[in-house]
């Protein structure tokens, strides 16, 4: 099941099962059967209950509540309470890394984690707000994300499937230029520096997370192609060491890290400007498209 997250000219935010290019108005042929589904997505996720929505996409009626996608407009799933961040997961990546940004050349022995604010999420077609005031190395990673779907704590990697939702993307937007004695938060937390979306995989439609192509362009060129396959860390070792610290709540999301192809790997290195359109897309989740504007002008 594909969910998403979206509006109308007429209606405020509704949940949606996309199939290629329409979806069902889930909250319209709810409101039409009589049965109560959750109001959001999170609370989709956090109940776990998508057992109500497909009685609902089985009724018969479902092609009375069908619309085109190019008629609605669609937004980040939700704000989730916690975003962590997986740097150098991918061994490429690890390489470019250590080459262009000082990082070690050695493959990390345990995941390398860093967090990002729910105030950095954007949807889909929403701005990357680019102040130059603040960075000239605007760059990109797109990246696998893991919804958690229920309290997780102490979880072993065996179990680790369990506590998941389903899947979306994170496009890890940095400003490499803005690492601060080794920390990445401001670098990677500022205000659109994690465009989300633009729909929820559910986990029980994936027959296998780690073979995902994922690929990202920039202004319609190819700049990183990937599968997910190539995860240094993959999900259940993720989830193991990140709950042995820390629990993860219904909502939270994993952003599994970045393959080769950053902005700052190429010669000469290549960023993100006002004007600029990026886009991510991994395979049965969708493609993530935002532009990148000048926030200086945005302010004013």
């Amino acid at each position: 099941m594909l969910l998403v997250n979206f509006s109308t000219a007429r209606h405020e935010r509704r949940i949606g099962v996309q199939d290629n290019d329409s979806l069902v108005d889930l909250t319209a042929l709810a409101a039409h059967a009589g049965v109560t589904i959750p109001q959001n997505l999170l609370e989709v996720v956090s109940t776990g209950d998508i057992d109500v929505l497909q009685r609902l996409l089985d009724s018969g009626e479902a092609a009375d509540f069908t619309l085109p996608v190019a008629d609605v407009t669609l937004h980040a799933p939700f704000r989730p309470g916690k975003i962590i961040g997986v740097g150098l997961n991918y061994t490429e990546h690890v390489a470019e890394s250590a080459r262009t940004l000082d990082t070690d050349k050695e493959l990390p022995q345990r995941p390398v984690l860093f967090s990002k604010p729910g105030t950095a999420v954007v949807g889909p077609e929403e701005p990357i707000q680019h102040n130059a005031d603040l960075t000239q190395q605007l760059d990109w990673e797109c990246e696998l994300a893991v919804i958690i779907g229920k309290t997780a704590k102490n979880v072993a990697a065996q179990d680790a499937y369990d506590y998941v939702f389903g899947y979306s993307i994170v496009n890890d937007i940095s400003a490499r230029d803005q690492r601060r004695g080794g920390q990445w938060f401001f670098s990677k937390g500022q205000d659109s520096y994690a465009p989300f979306g633009p729909a929820v995989r559910t986990r029980d439609s994936v027959t296998d997370p780690h073979d995902l192509d994922l690929s990202l362009r920039v202004n319609g060129e190819v700049k990183q192609k990937s599968n997910t396959s190539y995860m240094l860390f993959r999900i259940p070792e993720l989830i193991a060491d990140i709950t042995s610290g820390m629990t993860l709540e219904p909502g939270d999301v994993i952003a599994t890290g970045s393959p080769a192809g950053v902005g700052a790997s190429f010669t000469p290195q290549q960023f993100l400007f006002p004007g600029d359109v990026v886009e991510c897309t991994v395979e049965s989740i969708g493609t993530l498209r935002n532009p990148v504007i000048d926030a200086r002008q945005e302010g004013r």
